[in-house]
């Protein structure tokens, strides 16, 4: 013990012992990074078990929707049988029904069932109409007349109804889509991939627009198994059927071909969007004179005169009554 302590108070021995520490700690340093493993190995396992799951998320998804599902039943068997889609095709109507949230080959066939069976239920409505339910004073040729437009109406109606339903699922995703390329951006710049800002984006901007983002879910999906990534933009522009959407697949499309950075596009179009959006507004705010006019007429002036006459004529009134 005691000469522990003599050795504790020599200069050479504590010089001896701090060499001693300070080769062990340069040991211990160099050998450590080689302890740990490769940081940048494992972070990419990390990453490809990440994509894979995702890959199989958006399988799965896409099969609950019913995307490849099957057309059967009756209506298939009719439309088969007959083959409507042959006999009534329209090159269009595909993309209109993608446009619409209807996709799959249920829909197509549906659409085409009821181009084929709609004219004659509209004629015969109008038929028993006019001939045993009142002919409002027709000619015959006016009845026949009558009979024809009924037939027009059903041939169309499918088609204004399949419109109707494109156009207010634009106006959804329009209303919500410049917010969500904001999302985006902070994605992005966060160092997120684009298919993991998609999937954010599209899992956050469900309560603003469930058309944006059941769209922005199947283009994670498609980003996921798709080749390149350009089929996977052109794809949600052409269900989107948007001109502010399609800028920004073509932005995207562009800094992935050129390597430009994406925040810098993703700023770009939100502000782009966000203008076209106030433009829509200032439209639809111009228009309304215009379609108040009738209105007013019907409802307002009637009213006016009925306040600014009423009590005259209830005084004219008196009067006469008096006199008489």
């Amino acid at each position: 013990m005691g000469e522990f302590a003599r050795s504790l108070s020599d200069p050479a021995s504590l010089l001896s012992m701090a060499v001693a520490v300070a080769m062990f700690m340069t040991v211990i340093g160099v050998m450590l990074p080689s302890l740990k493993g490769d940081k940048l190995e494992t972070r990419l396992k990390q990453v490809s078990s990440q994509r894979e799951k995702l890959r199989r998320e958006s399988r799965a998804s896409l099969e609950q929707r019913g995307i490849k599902r099957e057309s059967k039943g009756t209506i298939s068997d009719i439309t088969k049988t007959l083959d409507l889609q042959k006999m009534l095709e329209d090159p269009n109507i595909s993309e209109k029904l993608e446009q619409a949230g209807l996709r799959g080959p249920r829909p197509l066939t549906i659409f085409y069932f009821c181009r084929f069976f709609l004219p004659f239920v509209g004629a015969m409505s109008a038929f028993i109409y006019i001939f045993f339910v009142n002919d409002f004073g027709l000619s015959t040729a006016m009845k026949y007349g009558s009979i024809v437009f009924g037939a027009a109406v059903g041939f169309y109606a499918p088609n204004l109804y399949v419109s109707n339903i494109a156009s207010k699922r634009q106006q959804s995703i329009m209303r919500a889509f410049p917010d969500a390329l904001d999302m985006m951006l902070i994605c992005v710049e966060s160092g997120m991939s684009i298919e993991m800002a998609f999937a954010k984006v599209g899992a956050e901007v469900g309560t603003a627009s469930a058309e944006l983002a059941e769209e922005l879910q199947l283009t994670t999906a498609e980003l996921s198994y798709l080749q390149e990534r350009r089929m996977a933009y052109e794809n949600l522009a052409r269900r989107t059927g948007h001109e502010g959407v399609k800028a920004v697949t073509m932005a995207l499309t562009q800094a992935e071909r050129y390597g430009t950075p994406l925040g810098d596009a993703l700023r770009v179009m939100s502000k782009e969007n966000r203008e076209m959006r106030m433009q829509a507004a200032e439209k639809k705010a111009a228009a309304l004179p215009a379609q108040l006019t009738v209105p007013m007429i019907l409802f307002f002036l009637p009213v006016l005169f009925l306040v600014v006459l009423g009590p005259a004529v209830i005084k004219v009134m008196r009067m006469q009554g008096e006199n008489g």
